[in-house]
């Protein structure tokens, strides 16, 4: 198959929040895929870094380590050419990565209830903060704000399928003019 040049571009990082299971993930891989424009997934990125998983990361040091891993890791990449970054849930419980986020491109929030997320995850050892239902509805309530304080985009994505999921996010993302088609 002939190279094809990307479709689209970045007029600014976009950056996908929300609780664990919304789908940032697969949402940005796919628009990645479908628009041509770079992903990536930090909590990936923090473990290729630290040579260990975000589980390990919390049983060495607590969340409070990584969080501090994590903020230093999206100024980072917050200064790097436009990128669609799917965040872990937790991005936004402090005030440096809120503030970052608001300067530093457009954020979509994936919003998911507990419950769907539950249903969706397959590997509860990966989520270290998810516990029992009652702590993830817990979570996910006092997140809720703050994801709603950080985005320009909502999507809400319970029962939704990622390819309708990135359909949306790129319609909205082409509104704002975040993502515009590339010239030959």
């Amino acid at each position: 198959m002939p190279y094809m040049p990307p479709k689209y571009e970045l007029t600014q990082s976009v950056f996908f929040v929300g609780f664990m299971g919304a789908g940032k993930t697969s949402t940005a891989r796919r628009l990645a895929r479908t628009c041509g424009a770079a992903s990536i997934d930090m909590d990936r990125y923090i473990e290729r870094r630290e040579q260990c998983t975000v589980a390990d990361i919390f049983a060495k040091g607590g969340e409070d380590l990584f969080r501090s891993i994590e903020t230093e890791i999206l100024m980072e990449l917050s200064g790097r050419d436009p990128l669609l970054i799917s965040c872990g849930g937790g991005i936004v419980v402090t005030d440096e990565s809120r503030q970052c986020l608001l300067r530093n491109g457009c954020v979509v929030y994936l919003r998911i209830s507990a419950d769907e997320a539950k249903a969706r995850i397959t590997n509860f050892a990966s989520r270290p903060l998810f516990g029992d239902i009652e702590n993830a509805r817990r979570l996910n309530a006092e997140r809720a704000p703050m994801y709603e304080e950080v985005a320009d985009i909502v999507v809400d994505t319970a029962g939704r399928s990622v390819a309708d999921i990135a359909r949306e996010v790129r319609r909205a993302l082409i509104k704002k003019g975040v993502l515009c088609e590339r010239q030959s």
